[in-house]
């Protein structure tokens, strides 16, 4: 590829003497003794100057056209960048059953106060703090002298009155009989009659108060009304125990039943309303039909044990004026003894019966204003928004209500990188369901 024309270097110096002898030539000096002039400096200035600049072109022009193995140079194109990345799948289409989780506490079936029913100094105590007692088990004894004395003043009493009423029984033949041969009045024969009447009578009382004096002395041995986990014990023996009804009754301990055990939970009124239209409807069974299988965890627990089932058995009568609440209670099996009245748990109910269900990630919704969206890939590649209606969380994803078909290919990762109707490059992904929640 020329560069341009190059001018010899003769006609460079030609050049410059041309340009010389189209000037004036100056004047010459008036002295003959003068010598004659060098020849001009800028000629030769400017021929050594063209030499150079040709030899730089030239090098300049060689280095330019040839590249290192020869070939002539040529341009790079720009490269071209791919579109993003991003995961896909499609949603996740399984039958499902919807739960609502409601936080609540334990409470013991059977719940006893022991308090003495006699008052007496305490004699002994038969049981180890916080052990297990069975119906029937011995706890305390109150010191039972005193009770077996008026025992024995009740079987004395009585024994009197039985005397008495012997002899009123044979003065009352004595005077029918003399009444029937005419030898005695009606009257006498009155009085005999109320006296045997009288001393029958407390023959009665006498046995009434053997009895109660039987009762008393059985009172001083306390023991377990139910079976279940004993508490520690509140009276030291020695100590003086007030027994009876009133209220001043001394407590000795309390007894609560551990297998089976209730939980108790209060239902907003909203819930509770949507689970009656839904029983209306035939959509789930009334929280009233004692059938309604449960599930309860503790809270250092993460999944839901088929080993804590249990049954709703009991909706309370009425909502609670004040909280807006109602009073719900189900009943769970123990037989390891691990719940304990008064722990707190978690319950989860059935808010529906088995469907089929679109579940999401919940990192794949977008939230657009009021809007819940989730962005979708076309078979071109072209990223496209659908708006969603988003359900519960089960089985650790988002139940999606509307909006979103099962065929429909969701971006799960690189949402960043994804701009509607902008292009990406999908990656095949897998949606995990998580059981344990």
């Amino acid at each position: 590829m020329p560069f341009g024309r190059l001018e010899p270097a003769w006609n460079v110096a030609a050049m410059n003497d041309s340009r010389n002898t189209d000037r004036p030539a100056p004047a010459a000096p008036s002295s003959p003794s003068a010598p004659a002039p060098a020849p001009a400096r800028s000629s030769r200035i400017a021929f050594h100057l063209s030499l150079a600049g040709l030899a730089v072109a030239v090098a300049a022009g060689l280095i330019w056209y040839f590249a290192e193995d020869g070939a002539p140079q040529k341009a790079q194109a720009a490269p071209v960048v791919p579109p993003p990345a991003v995961t896909v799948s499609k949603p996740l289409h399984q039958e499902i059953t919807e739960w609502t989780e409601f936080t609540g506490q334990f409470a013991a079936v059977e719940y006893v106060e022991v308090r003495a029913r006699v008052s007496g100094y305490l004699e002994s105590i038969h049981f180890t703090d916080g052990q297990m007692v069975k119906k029937g088990d011995l706890l305390f004894v109150i010191d039972p002298r005193p009770f077996q004395v008026a025992k024995a003043q009740a079987e004395a009493q009585l024994a009197d009155a039985q005397a008495k009423l012997n002899n009123a029984n044979r003065q009352l033949e004595r005077a029918a009989s003399l009444r029937r041969s005419d030898y005695t009045s009606q009257s006498t024969v009155d009085d005999r009659t109320q006296d045997r009447n009288v001393a029958a009578a407390a023959v009665e009382a006498g046995r009434a108060a053997i009895q109660a004096a039987d009762l008393n002395l059985e009172f001083t041995r306390i023991t377990a009304p139910v079976s279940g986990r004993i508490s520690s014990h509140r009276v030291s023996v020695g100590n003086l125990v007030s027994g009876g009804e009133g209220a001043g009754t001394t407590l000795l301990t309390t007894i609560v039943s551990l297998d089976p055990i209730y939980f108790l939970f209060d239902m907003s009124e909203a819930d509770f309303l949507a689970f009656q239209r839904a029983a209306a409807e035939g959509r789930l069974q009334s929280t009233r039909a004692n059938d309604i299988t449960v599930y309860t965890r503790l809270f250092d627990e993460r999944d839901w044990s088929h080993k804590r089932e249990g049954r709703l058995n009991f909706v309370d009568n009425q909502v609670d004026r004040g909280a807006g609440t109602i009073r719900v209670r189900a009943v769970f099996p123990n037989p390891d003894l691990l719940l304990t009245p008064g722990q707190f748990g978690r319950l989860r109910l059935p808010g529906s019966l088995p469907y089929k269900a679109i579940l999401v990630p919940d990192e794949a919704v977008v939230t657009d204003q009021s809007r819940k969206i989730v962005l979708t890939v076309k078979d071109d590649g072209t990223v496209a928004p659908k708006v969603i209606r988003p359900g519960p969380m089960e089985l650790g994803l988002r139940i999606v209500r509307s909006g979103l078909d099962p065929d429909d290919r969701i971006i799960i990762n690189g949402l960043v990188r994804a701009r509607p109707g902008a292009k990406v490059t999908p990656q095949p992904g897998t949606i995990t369901p998580d059981p344990n929640h």
